[in-house]
């Protein structure tokens, strides 16, 4: 049910490595965790800040889940002291060694036996930049799907969704359940409060094995993942923008120029 009085929100979280410095293992091409503390994925954040803003205001009910290792189950504590209902912590060596779509697999097969009405992930996460899983999440569960996500907006029937693009922003609108990808900039998270931190430690996280998925085995981990991994690198940096001191006549020639450059005008 949609609605001011029952609506259920799925939130997907990852823990991955805190640090901006992305450093690759020259044998196996994977990154190097050792040293390394981890943390909820910051566009993950964004996406459960946006979930307890709708909690706030609507009284949803907000389930996060996340698909890792047993230590995993710190992110979820973390996310039940800043306002989250329940956490379901998806870890098995079945799991183990998925790439981007036997990990959504794995999801949308969790959701599958969840009931839910909006799924909201981040955009993508740090350690991988694929942003493929929540995409992915959406073709197999067989739902409607918005990414770069940065406002949202409810009416009791339909959401208003502002879409991030690179001249500007969209607005759509869909009914029904649905599925978002959330740029964490959009939402500023709020911080855990002291009672929840203390209370997280008092509720259970439940952890699911392979078995609590509704999916084939054939499609989880290693068994699942057809991507090979041929090279690994470090993202270089983008190029810095371009600073002209113009008057202001030549100033609007140049926007008028950029503008028929990106055909947003004729």
């Amino acid at each position: 049910m949609i609605g001011g009085i029952d609506m259920k929100i799925l939130v997907c979280i990852k823990q991955v490595p805190d640090t901006t410095e992305i450093r690759i293992d020259p044998v196996t091409k994977t990154l190097v965790r050792e040293g390394v503390p981890s943390i909820m994925n910051p566009d993950d954040k964004g996406g459960l800040e946006l979930a307890l803003r709708f909690k706030d205001k609507f009284g949803a009910e907000v389930t996060v889940i996340t698909m890792g290792p047993p230590q995993a189950d710190l992110i979820l504590r973390e996310a039940f002291a800043m306002g989250a209902d329940r956490a379901i912590l998806l870890t098995d060596r079945k799991f183990a060694g998925a790439d981007t779509l036997a990990t959504s697999n794995a999801l949308a097969g969790a959701a599958r036996t969840l009931k839910w009405d909006l799924i909201i992930t981040g955009r993508q996460a740090i350690d991988g930049d694929t942003a493929q899983v929540g995409p992915e999440m959406a073709e197999h569960l067989n739902i409607p799907q918005i990414s770069y996500v940065a406002g949202l907006e409810y009416d009791g029937k339909t959401f208003t969704v502002k879409k991030q693009t690179e001249e500007g922003h969209q607005l759509l609108q869909f009914d029904g359940k649905g599925l978002l990808t959330v740029l964490a900039p959009a939402f500023k998270s709020r911080y855990m409060s002291v009672g929840g931190i203390v209370d997280a430690y008092n509720k259970e996280v439940e952890v699911w094995g392979a078995d609590k998925v509704d999916l084939d085995e054939s499609k989880l981990g290693l068994k699942g993942s057809p991507t090979k991994v041929v090279k690994s690198f470090a993202k270089e940096l983008k190029q810095p923008g371009v600073i002209h001191e113009v008057d202001a006549e030549k100033a609007v020639e140049l926007i008028v120029s950029k503008l028929k450059e990106k055909h947003i005008i004729i």
